[in-house]
C-alpha cells in the first residue's frame, strides 16, 4: 500500500534551514551508512516524490554547485507559485491544491511510497487534507534559534519507533490527525 511520508532532517530546536535556507549545518553531520533512517534503503522504497519550489531550488542549486545532474528517476511533483522550469522529463511543476495532484503521485508511484522531499508547509498542507501517513526524521545536535520550521502545523503523532545514526537521533511516527 502506498504511504505518503515526510523523511526529513531537523535541528534540535525544529528547523530544516537556517534563515537563508542553508542547510550547511546538515551536511557537517556524521551517518553511519546502513543505519536508522539510511538514505539508500529509503529512496529503493520510492515511487513518486513531492517537493515545494525552495527545496527544487536548493537541489539545483547544490548539483550546479557539484556538477551533478538530477539524480532522482522517480516521477517528481514541485508545488510552486514561481515560474519555475522542469529540469527532466520526469519533473512536473504545478500549483493549487495538493489534494488535487495526490492521486496521481500514488498511482505514479505504482505501490511504493510518495516522499514529500521538503517543505514543512508542503508536508502540512498533506496533513491537514489528512494525505499524510508518517514523518521519519532524523534530529541533529544543532540548534539554529531561526529557520524554516520542521512542520508548522498542530497535529497528533504516534511514535513507531526511534533510534541513532550518527549524530542522529532518528523517529519515525504515524500521523493520527490534527490536534485542535
Amino acid at each position: 500500500m502506498t504511504r505518503t511520508v515526510y523523511y526529513t532532517a531537523t535541528t534540535l530546536d525544529g528547523f530544516l534551514a537556517d534563515e537563508h535556507d542553508s542547510l550547511d549545518w546538515l551536511l557537517s553531520q556524521p551517518l553511519e551508512e546502513g543505519g536508522m533512517l539510511d538514505y539508500g534503503a529509503f529512496i529503493s522504497g520510492i515511487g513518486a516524490l513531492l517537493m515545494g519550489a525552495t527545496t527544487y531550488q536548493w537541489v539545483l542549486d547544490h548539483s550546479a554547485a557539484t556538477g551533478e545532474q538530477w539524480s532522482y528517476e522517480q516521477p517528481t511533483w514541485v508545488m510552486t507559485n514561481r515560474d519555475l522550469a522542469p529540469v527532466a522529463d520526469n519533473v512536473t511543476i504545478a500549483s493549487g491544491d495538493v489534494r488535487e495532484m495526490h492521486a496521481a503521485m500514488v498511482e505514479a508511484a505504482a505501490g511504493k511510497d510518495v516522499w514529500v522531499v521538503g517543505g514543512g508547509d508542503l508536508a502540512g498542507q498533506l496533513a491537514d487534507a489528512g494525505l499524510l501517513d508518517e514523518v521519519l526524521v532524523s534530529i541533529a545536535p544543532v540548534t539554529l534559534g531561526a529557520g524554516r520550521p520542521l512542520l508548522p502545523r498542530r497535529l497528533d503523532l504516534r511514535l513507531t519507533s526511534h533510534g541513532r545514526n550518527g549524530a542522529f537521533l532518528c523517529a519515525t511516527y504515524d500521523v493520527v490527525g490534527p490536534r485542535s
